[in-house]
Protein backbone atom coordinates (compact mmCIF):
# COMPACT_ATOMS: atom_id res chain seq x y z
CA UNK A 1 0.00 0.00 0.00
CA UNK A 2 1.23 3.66 -0.69
CA UNK A 3 1.57 6.43 1.10
CA UNK A 4 -1.19 8.11 -0.22
CA UNK A 5 -3.30 5.18 -0.11
CA UNK A 6 -1.81 4.86 3.66
CA UNK A 7 -3.12 8.60 4.45
CA UNK A 8 -6.41 7.95 3.06
CA UNK A 9 -7.35 5.21 5.19
CA UNK A 10 -5.99 6.98 8.45
CA UNK A 11 -8.34 9.18 7.65
CA UNK A 12 -11.40 7.16 8.09
CA UNK A 13 -10.64 3.47 9.96
CA UNK A 14 -13.54 2.46 8.09
CA UNK A 15 -12.37 2.74 4.28
CA UNK A 16 -12.09 -0.26 2.13
CA UNK A 17 -11.42 -1.55 -0.91
CA UNK A 18 -12.74 -4.16 -2.03
CA UNK A 19 -11.78 -7.01 -5.37
CA UNK A 20 -14.26 -9.68 -5.72
CA UNK A 21 -12.88 -12.67 -8.03
CA UNK A 22 -15.67 -14.73 -9.05
CA UNK A 23 -16.52 -15.77 -12.24
CA UNK A 24 -19.92 -14.81 -12.26
CA UNK A 25 -20.57 -11.88 -13.53
CA UNK A 26 -24.58 -11.57 -11.94
CA UNK A 27 -22.95 -11.96 -8.49
CA UNK A 28 -20.06 -9.51 -9.20
CA UNK A 29 -23.15 -7.09 -10.14
CA UNK A 30 -25.21 -8.46 -6.78
CA UNK A 31 -22.48 -7.38 -4.46
CA UNK A 32 -21.69 -4.10 -6.46
CA UNK A 33 -25.06 -2.93 -6.09
CA UNK A 34 -24.70 -4.42 -2.12
CA UNK A 35 -22.18 -2.10 -1.02
CA UNK A 36 -22.83 0.53 -3.69
CA UNK A 37 -24.82 3.10 -0.81
CA UNK A 38 -22.07 2.22 1.63
CA UNK A 39 -19.40 5.02 2.34
CA UNK A 40 -15.69 4.78 1.47
CA UNK A 41 -16.24 1.25 0.00
CA UNK A 42 -14.03 1.49 -3.05
CA UNK A 43 -15.26 -2.00 -5.39
CA UNK A 44 -13.64 -4.09 -8.01
CA UNK A 45 -14.51 -7.33 -9.80
CA UNK A 46 -12.75 -9.65 -11.35
CA UNK A 47 -14.25 -12.76 -13.70
CA UNK A 48 -11.01 -13.81 -14.82
CA UNK A 49 -9.39 -15.81 -11.84
CA UNK A 50 -6.10 -15.93 -13.81
CA UNK A 51 -6.14 -12.38 -13.37
CA UNK A 52 -6.79 -11.91 -9.90
CA UNK A 53 -3.05 -11.81 -8.22
CA UNK A 54 -2.07 -8.84 -11.36
CA UNK A 55 -5.63 -6.79 -10.36
CA UNK A 56 -4.75 -7.17 -6.50
CA UNK A 57 -1.71 -5.88 -6.99
CA UNK A 58 -2.48 -3.13 -9.21
CA UNK A 59 -5.70 -2.01 -7.15
CA UNK A 60 -4.25 -2.89 -3.62
CA UNK A 61 -7.02 -4.36 -2.06
CA UNK A 62 -8.10 -4.13 1.96
CA UNK A 63 -10.29 -7.22 1.51
CA UNK A 64 -10.32 -9.86 -1.27
CA UNK A 65 -14.13 -11.65 -1.58
CA UNK A 66 -12.95 -15.04 -3.52
CA UNK A 67 -15.27 -17.33 -4.88
CA UNK A 68 -14.27 -21.04 -3.95
CA UNK A 69 -15.68 -22.79 -7.37
CA UNK A 70 -14.34 -21.18 -10.84
CA UNK A 71 -14.33 -23.38 -14.54
CA UNK A 72 -10.55 -23.85 -14.95
CA UNK A 73 -9.09 -22.78 -11.04
CA UNK A 74 -9.44 -24.19 -8.00
CA UNK A 75 -10.40 -21.78 -5.33
CA UNK A 76 -8.13 -23.14 -2.82
CA UNK A 77 -5.39 -22.96 -4.82
CA UNK A 78 -6.11 -19.21 -5.46
CA UNK A 79 -6.09 -18.75 -2.05
CA UNK A 80 -2.47 -20.58 -1.12
CA UNK A 81 -1.32 -18.09 -4.72
CA UNK A 82 -2.47 -15.13 -2.72
CA UNK A 83 -0.77 -16.12 0.53
CA UNK A 84 2.60 -16.73 -1.82
CA UNK A 85 3.07 -13.90 -2.88
CA UNK A 86 4.77 -10.72 -0.85
CA UNK A 87 2.64 -8.15 -2.27
CA UNK A 88 -1.19 -10.45 -1.55
CA UNK A 89 -0.13 -12.62 1.39
CA UNK A 90 -1.22 -10.74 4.37
CA UNK A 91 -4.61 -9.08 2.57
CA UNK A 92 -7.73 -11.18 4.42
CA UNK A 93 -9.63 -13.42 2.10
CA UNK A 94 -13.07 -13.90 2.61
CA UNK A 95 -14.14 -16.49 0.81
CA UNK A 96 -17.56 -17.32 -1.18
CA UNK A 97 -19.06 -20.86 -1.28
CA UNK A 98 -22.62 -22.01 -2.41
CA UNK A 99 -23.17 -23.83 0.59
CA UNK A 100 -21.97 -24.35 4.29
CA UNK A 101 -19.78 -27.65 4.37
CA UNK A 102 -17.82 -28.20 7.43
CA UNK A 103 -14.74 -29.98 5.35
CA UNK A 104 -14.78 -27.07 2.49
CA UNK A 105 -14.91 -24.42 5.82
CA UNK A 106 -11.58 -26.07 7.09
CA UNK A 107 -10.14 -26.89 4.23
CA UNK A 108 -10.20 -22.98 3.33
CA UNK A 109 -9.17 -21.59 6.48
CA UNK A 110 -6.14 -24.50 6.35
CA UNK A 111 -5.51 -22.48 2.48
CA UNK A 112 -5.21 -19.29 4.55
CA UNK A 113 -8.83 -16.98 4.01
CA UNK A 114 -10.02 -15.36 6.99
CA UNK A 115 -13.13 -16.00 6.59
CA UNK A 116 -15.97 -17.97 5.04
CA UNK A 117 -19.26 -16.68 4.07
CA UNK A 118 -22.12 -18.86 1.58
CA UNK A 119 -23.01 -16.87 -0.84
CA UNK A 120 -25.04 -14.94 -1.56
CA UNK A 121 -24.73 -13.23 2.02
CA UNK A 122 -26.91 -10.97 3.78
CA UNK A 123 -25.60 -7.41 2.71
CA UNK A 124 -25.60 -6.21 6.71
CA UNK A 125 -23.50 -9.14 7.20
CA UNK A 126 -21.46 -8.95 4.17
CA UNK A 127 -20.70 -5.12 4.71
CA UNK A 128 -19.95 -5.52 8.36
CA UNK A 129 -17.43 -8.26 7.89
CA UNK A 130 -15.83 -6.10 4.94
CA UNK A 131 -15.34 -3.58 7.50
CA UNK A 132 -13.99 -5.46 10.28
CA UNK A 133 -11.04 -6.77 8.50
CA UNK A 134 -10.48 -4.08 6.07
CA UNK A 135 -9.88 -2.43 9.61
CA UNK A 136 -7.81 -5.19 11.00
CA UNK A 137 -5.46 -5.07 7.94
CA UNK A 138 -4.83 -1.23 7.70
CA UNK A 139 -4.41 -1.29 10.93
CA UNK A 140 -1.22 -4.20 10.68
CA UNK A 141 -0.19 -2.19 8.01
CA UNK A 142 0.02 1.18 10.15
CA UNK A 143 1.62 -1.11 12.84
CA UNK A 144 4.16 -2.49 10.27
CA UNK A 145 4.95 1.33 8.92
CA UNK A 146 5.33 2.67 12.52
CA UNK A 147 7.73 -0.28 13.16
CA UNK A 148 9.56 0.14 10.06
CA UNK A 149 10.14 3.85 11.03
CA UNK A 150 10.95 2.64 14.78
CA UNK A 151 13.81 0.75 13.31
CA UNK A 152 15.46 3.45 10.73
CA UNK A 153 15.02 5.38 13.71
CA UNK A 154 16.85 3.09 16.17
CA UNK A 155 19.29 2.50 13.66
CA UNK A 156 19.59 6.16 12.48
CA UNK A 157 20.27 6.41 16.57
CA UNK A 158 22.90 3.46 16.82
CA UNK A 159 25.25 5.04 13.82
CA UNK A 160 24.57 8.46 15.45
CA UNK A 161 25.68 6.67 19.22
CA UNK A 162 28.54 5.10 17.28
CA UNK A 163 30.45 8.19 15.65
CA UNK A 164 30.03 9.98 18.57
CA UNK A 165 31.77 7.25 20.45
CA UNK A 166 34.16 7.16 17.71
CA UNK A 167 34.97 11.05 18.23
CA UNK A 168 35.07 10.31 22.10
CA UNK A 169 37.35 7.85 21.70
CA UNK A 170 39.53 9.89 18.88
CA UNK A 171 41.94 12.55 18.81
CA UNK A 172 41.63 15.42 16.68
CA UNK A 173 44.67 16.16 15.31
CA UNK A 174 45.25 12.47 14.26
CA UNK A 175 42.63 10.54 13.89
CA UNK A 176 43.87 7.61 16.08
CA UNK A 177 42.85 6.85 19.41
CA UNK A 178 43.30 9.53 22.62
CA UNK A 179 44.91 8.65 25.07
CA UNK A 180 41.31 7.93 27.82
CA UNK A 181 40.71 5.41 24.92
CA UNK A 182 44.44 4.00 25.34
CA UNK A 183 43.91 4.13 29.04
CA UNK A 184 40.19 2.07 28.89
CA UNK A 185 42.10 -0.17 26.63
CA UNK A 186 45.24 -1.29 27.68
CA UNK A 187 43.67 -2.11 30.65
CA UNK A 188 41.24 -4.01 28.91
CA UNK A 189 43.70 -5.78 26.95
CA UNK A 190 46.10 -6.64 30.25
CA UNK A 191 43.03 -8.01 31.87
CA UNK A 192 42.61 -10.50 29.06
CA UNK A 193 46.41 -11.32 28.82
CA UNK A 194 46.55 -12.28 32.59
CA UNK A 195 43.42 -14.67 32.07
CA UNK A 196 44.58 -16.28 29.12
CA UNK A 197 48.65 -15.78 30.18
CA UNK A 198 48.97 -13.98 26.78
CA UNK A 199 52.00 -12.11 25.90
CA UNK A 200 50.95 -8.80 25.81
CA UNK A 201 53.62 -5.82 24.24
CA UNK A 202 53.65 -2.15 23.97
CA UNK A 203 55.31 0.21 21.85
CA UNK A 204 55.75 3.71 23.05
CA UNK A 205 56.93 5.65 19.83
CA UNK A 206 58.60 9.69 20.24
CA UNK A 207 59.09 11.92 17.11
CA UNK A 208 62.84 13.13 17.52
CA UNK A 209 63.71 16.36 17.80
CA UNK A 210 60.29 17.57 17.23
CA UNK A 211 59.90 21.04 18.99
CA UNK A 212 62.68 22.23 16.92
CA UNK A 213 61.04 20.69 13.99
CA UNK A 214 58.18 23.72 15.40
CA UNK A 215 60.42 25.91 15.65
CA UNK A 216 62.07 25.69 11.97
CA UNK A 217 59.07 24.85 10.47
CA UNK A 218 56.08 26.44 12.54
CA UNK A 219 52.63 24.73 14.76
CA UNK A 220 50.99 24.04 11.37
CA UNK A 221 53.88 21.72 9.59
CA UNK A 222 53.99 20.64 12.74
CA UNK A 223 50.63 19.48 13.21
CA UNK A 224 50.72 18.28 9.52
CA UNK A 225 53.87 15.95 10.44
CA UNK A 226 52.79 14.33 13.32
CA UNK A 227 49.52 13.01 11.02
CA UNK A 228 51.93 11.96 8.79
CA UNK A 229 53.29 9.82 11.85
CA UNK A 230 50.25 8.93 12.64
CA UNK A 231 49.14 7.61 9.31
CA UNK A 232 52.32 5.24 9.36
CA UNK A 233 51.59 3.98 12.73
CA UNK A 234 48.19 3.33 12.17
CA UNK A 235 49.27 1.20 8.64
CA UNK A 236 51.69 -0.63 10.60
CA UNK A 237 48.41 -1.80 12.84
CA UNK A 238 47.54 -4.75 11.15
CA UNK A 239 45.31 -6.97 13.35
CA UNK A 240 41.99 -5.50 14.58
CA UNK A 241 42.80 -5.88 18.01
CA UNK A 242 46.62 -3.88 17.88
CA UNK A 243 45.23 -0.17 19.12
CA UNK A 244 47.43 2.98 17.41
CA UNK A 245 46.93 5.83 19.82
CA UNK A 246 47.89 9.61 20.44
CA UNK A 247 49.75 9.23 24.05
CA UNK A 248 50.21 13.33 24.16
CA UNK A 249 52.11 15.70 22.05
CA UNK A 250 54.77 14.65 19.75
CA UNK A 251 54.37 10.76 21.92
CA UNK A 252 52.49 7.97 20.58
CA UNK A 253 51.43 4.28 21.44
CA UNK A 254 50.77 1.08 19.72
CA UNK A 255 49.02 -1.68 21.90
CA UNK A 256 49.52 -5.59 20.75
CA UNK A 257 47.68 -8.07 22.20
CA UNK A 258 49.30 -11.39 22.26
CA UNK A 259 52.28 -10.39 20.76
CA UNK A 260 55.96 -11.73 21.20
CA UNK A 261 59.48 -9.66 22.05
CA UNK A 262 60.11 -10.53 18.57
CA UNK A 263 56.83 -9.88 16.56
CA UNK A 264 57.06 -6.39 18.64
CA UNK A 265 60.21 -5.84 17.98
CA UNK A 266 60.12 -6.55 14.19
CA UNK A 267 56.88 -4.10 13.89
CA UNK A 268 58.73 -1.51 15.71
CA UNK A 269 61.70 -1.35 13.44
CA UNK A 270 59.33 -1.89 10.44
CA UNK A 271 57.62 1.53 11.64
CA UNK A 272 61.10 3.12 12.70
CA UNK A 273 62.63 2.35 9.22
CA UNK A 274 58.51 3.41 7.20
CA UNK A 275 59.09 7.04 9.19
CA UNK A 276 62.47 7.41 7.78
CA UNK A 277 61.53 6.78 4.48
CA UNK A 278 58.87 9.43 4.51
CA UNK A 279 61.93 11.85 4.35
CA UNK A 280 60.21 14.73 5.69
CA UNK A 281 62.50 17.45 6.25
CA UNK A 282 63.98 18.51 8.89
CA UNK A 283 66.81 20.53 9.94
CA UNK A 284 68.07 19.10 13.23
CA UNK A 285 70.70 17.48 14.40
CA UNK A 286 72.34 19.27 11.27
CA UNK A 287 71.04 20.86 8.08
CA UNK A 288 69.23 18.39 5.70
CA UNK A 289 67.99 16.17 8.16
CA UNK A 290 64.90 14.01 7.67
CA UNK A 291 62.16 13.60 10.65
CA UNK A 292 63.02 10.26 12.46
CA UNK A 293 61.14 8.51 15.52
CA UNK A 294 62.12 6.55 18.45
CA UNK A 295 60.71 3.47 19.98
CA UNK A 296 60.66 2.00 23.48
CA UNK A 297 59.38 -1.57 23.22
CA UNK A 298 57.95 -3.88 26.50
CA UNK A 299 56.54 -7.25 26.26
CA UNK A 300 54.54 -8.89 29.55
CA UNK A 301 52.88 -11.68 31.27
CA UNK A 302 50.42 -10.74 32.99
CA UNK A 303 50.74 -12.05 36.51
CA UNK A 304 48.70 -11.46 39.71
CA UNK A 305 48.91 -8.69 42.45
CA UNK A 306 50.30 -6.43 38.89
CA UNK A 307 48.60 -3.96 36.66
CA UNK A 308 49.43 -2.50 33.09
CA UNK A 309 51.34 0.21 34.75
CA UNK A 310 54.33 -1.75 34.48
CA UNK A 311 54.02 -2.06 30.77
CA UNK A 312 53.95 1.31 30.20
CA UNK A 313 56.99 2.15 32.89
CA UNK A 314 59.04 -0.74 30.79
CA UNK A 315 58.31 0.56 27.09
CA UNK A 316 59.34 4.54 28.91
CA UNK A 317 62.34 3.09 29.93
CA UNK A 318 62.93 1.39 26.64
CA UNK A 319 62.19 4.77 24.83
CA UNK A 320 64.84 6.67 26.96
CA UNK A 321 67.51 4.33 26.04
CA UNK A 322 66.31 4.48 22.38
CA UNK A 323 66.63 9.04 22.88
CA UNK A 324 69.91 8.33 25.24
CA UNK A 325 71.68 6.15 22.44
CA UNK A 326 71.11 8.82 19.85
CA UNK A 327 67.51 8.51 18.60
CA UNK A 328 65.99 7.00 15.59
CA UNK A 329 66.33 3.45 16.66
CA UNK A 330 64.04 0.65 19.07
CA UNK A 331 64.88 0.61 22.72
CA UNK A 332 64.47 -2.44 24.77
CA UNK A 333 64.63 -2.18 29.01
Amino acid sequence: MDDLQLDAFKTDEYAAMVLLVDDQAMIGEAVRRGLANEDNIDFHFCADPHQAIAQAIRIKPTVILQDLVMPGLDGLSLVREYRNHPATKDIPIIVLSTKEDPLIKSAAFAAGANDYLVKLPDNIELVARIRYHSRSYTTLIQRDAAYRALRVSQQQLLDTNLVLQRLMNSDGLTGLSNRRHFDEYLELEWRRALRDQTQLSLLMIDVDYFKSYNDSFGHLEGDEALRKVASAIRDASSRPSDLPARYGGEEFALVLPNTSPGGARLMAEKLRQTVAGMKIPHTFPVEGAYLTISIGLSTLTPQQSTDCRQLISAADKGLYLAKNNGRNQVGIE
